[in-house]
């Protein structure tokens, strides 16, 4: 298209990673003219960098009870949403059915383990108290100095870089225009109502509706009222096993980090937990307290091969929790960030809650993941 031209489509979606693809091909299957706007290529943001983990039992807080039930409602959509997600792309989004198994290192660990247990269980969520010779009956790989464990069979993986080829096959077939490298530079507005989208290059795209799901970025995109949304810095590994699978075949989860099997011989070992702005920088201190904290409960990590070192950027709320749906000060404007580390998990129901209000048939959002819970507050 040439410079200065004038396109139109019925919605916009302003970020091409795993929500903003899965907005999407839900939008187009609803009949929507969609067009994904994507500054550098899909996926290329969090979502490359992400786990993949499907965890709202080892994720709970007492304090997010609200997340945690957006959460088991997206984990029990997610063998549905892949089934259908690998029927409409011909592609495998590489869902992983094993659990998971949360343990501890030492008496501190373990005495907070077990608070960990009585939160879950007066919860009502699928956990079992493991003793250690349990656990490495179940994990065999593990350490023999491990203290204790939980079971949670109901905590799963994908594999987020599947899911995004997945997702972007569905909607192109689905109808949806997906542009990468094509940098969004302002939303336009009229009276209170989004009117068109300006690219970098001069080129307009003419608009009904505006997904803003850019993730860590979806702050700073010019024209949008302000949201308390910072990026907090997550550096990872990508490990493989020369043998081949049979490691680990459940995820391992422990304080300040976490193992995840793919199931084909690699693991993601991740990740830090940083305040560091929009800092992508990967650290040998981050990666060595990483191996180290692994090494210690799964020893066999460390003749893993390292096949890659990323760092990236999780989108972050005040209260943890996503903003999802209509943004009330500006008509035709619809959010879909802040997942913080359950961006893979909710991408099911994220999808489902978006795409219900751009066609105006959807139940009323929870108040708990409006964007109107920040009225006020700044980042």
């Amino acid at each position: 298209m040439a410079q200065n031209a004038t396109a139109t489509s019925d919605v916009a979606v302003i970020g091409g990673g795993v929500i903003g693809l899965a907005i999407a091909w839900r939008a187009a299957q609803r009949g929507l003219s969609v067009c994904v706007l994507e500054r550098g290529e899909l996926g290329a943001g969090a979502s490359r960098v992400a786990a993949g983990m499907l965890a709202p039992v080892t994720e709970a807080d007492a304090g997010e009870l609200a997340l945690l039930k957006l959460g088991l409602r997206s984990a029990r959509a997610w063998p549905a949403f892949a089934a259908e997600l690998a029927q409409a792309a011909g592609a495998d989004p590489g869902l992983r059915s094993s659990g998971a198994l949360v343990v501890a290192r030492d008496r501190d660990e373990a005495e907070a383990l077990e608070r960990e247990l009585a939160l879950r269980v007066e919860l009502g969520l699928d956990v079992e108290r493991l003793l250690p010779s349990a656990a490495r009956r179940l994990e065999p790989a593990l350490a023999p100095t491990v203290r204790l464990a939980l079971d949670v069979p109901g905590d799963h993986s994908a594999d987020p870089r599947a899911v995004v080829l997945a997702l972007a096959q569905a909607a192109r077939h689905a109808g949806a225009t997906l542009r990468t490298g094509t940098k969004v530079e302002r939303v336009e507005r009229a009276r209170g109502q989004v009117t068109a989208i300006g690219l970098a290059g001069g080129e307009t795209l003419r608009v009904d509706r505006v997904v803003a799901a850019a993730g860590a970025w979806s702050a700073a995109i010019d024209g949008l009222p302000p949201i308390p949304l910072r990026p907090v810095k997550g550096q990872i590994l990508r490990l493989r096993d020369p043998a081949g699978p049979g490691l680990l075949e459940r995820i391992v989860r422990f304080e300040g980090g976490y193992l995840v099997p793919r199931g084909d011989g690699r693991y993601v070992l991740g990740a830090t937990m940083e305040e560091r702005g929009f800092d992508t920088t990967v650290t040998a201190g981050g990666l060595y307290e990483l191996l180290r904290d692994a090494g210690e409960l799964v020893p066999g990590v460390h003749e893993l091969v390292v096949e890659e070192i990323s760092a990236g950027l999780r989108p972050a709320t005040p209260d943890n929790a996503p903003l999802l749906g209509p943004a009330g000060e500006l008509e035709g404007l619809h959010w879909a960030t802040g997942h913080h580390r359950n961006g893979i998990l909710l991408a099911p129901v994220s999808a489902d809650i978006v795409v219900d209000g751009l066609v105006g048939g959807g139940a009323e959002l929870p108040a708990a993941f409006a964007a109107a819970r920040f009225d006020g507050v700044h980042a």
